[in-house]
């Protein structure tokens, strides 16, 4: 059975902490308040947990999880390089909705999907999501909702559709951007924008004026 701890209650978010980070260190799924939307995550290094998470939204492991971390630091044990441009984006953007697809160490025993040698890590702007992380280490985390169905903004879109697919569920209240995070791809010489999102073409470009829009499919 699942259990909801409502953390604006400051017992039961000690709680839901205590809970979520026993699940995922157990294998199990947790749903996560994050800035953009609710996620559902698992320990991003057990490959049974992250299998069970796809199988929960009803998807293949051709659209690769993204990767959730919890201090700017983390990155540097999880990519090959973090380069200038990289740092400029983290440093401007980062806690906050911005996604950034790296190549990964080849050293990493993890799989998220067929993500071809990178990954796509976010560091959320959400203290409940934050002291989880802090807790669990990066955690493979996507969005809380059945592939194909709107996105969860509340814990209680996530419930209705994840039901008891995840054993923990921390309610942060609703979701203060309500959009899904900016992606760029940093895995060439110029980063380029994959998906628009919280973060505008502006904001990235005051940081980052090389930074490229999306690409024009015809």
């Amino acid at each position: 059975m699942s259990e909801r701890y409502d953390c604006a209650d400051s017992e039961r978010r000690a709680a839901g902490l205590e809970a979520a980070t026993r699940a995922v260190r157990h294998g199990r799924l947790v749903v996560l308040p994050t800035d953009t939307l609710y996620g559902i995550g698992a320990d991003a290094f057990d490959q049974v947990a992250v299998r069970a998470l796809l199988a929960a939204k009803g998807r293949g492991p051709d659209m690769p999880v993204p990767v959730l971390v919890g201090a700017w630091r983390t990155l540097d044990g999880l990519v090959e390089q973090v380069t200038e441009p990289m740092r400029d984006l983290i440093r401007a953007f980062w806690p906050g909705g911005l996604t950034l697809v790296v190549p990964y160490a080849p050293s990493l025993s993890w799989d998220l999907g067929d993500a071809r040698g990178t990954v796509a890590v976010r560091m959320p702007l959400h203290p409940v999501a934050i002291e989880l992380l802090g807790r669990t280490g990066p955690m493979a985390v996507s969005s809380a909702n059945i592939s194909g169905q709107a996105p969860a903004t509340t814990v209680e879109d996530a419930m209705a559709q994840l039901r008891d697919s995840a054993e923990v569920y921390l309610d942060g209240g609703p979701c203060s951007a309500g959009i899904a995070s900016t992606i760029v791809d940093c895995t060439g010489e110029v980063p380029r924008v994959l998906r628009a999102g919280a973060v505008t073409m502006t904001a990235l470009r005051e940081v980052l004026p090389s930074v490229q829009e999306p690409a024009v499919t015809v």
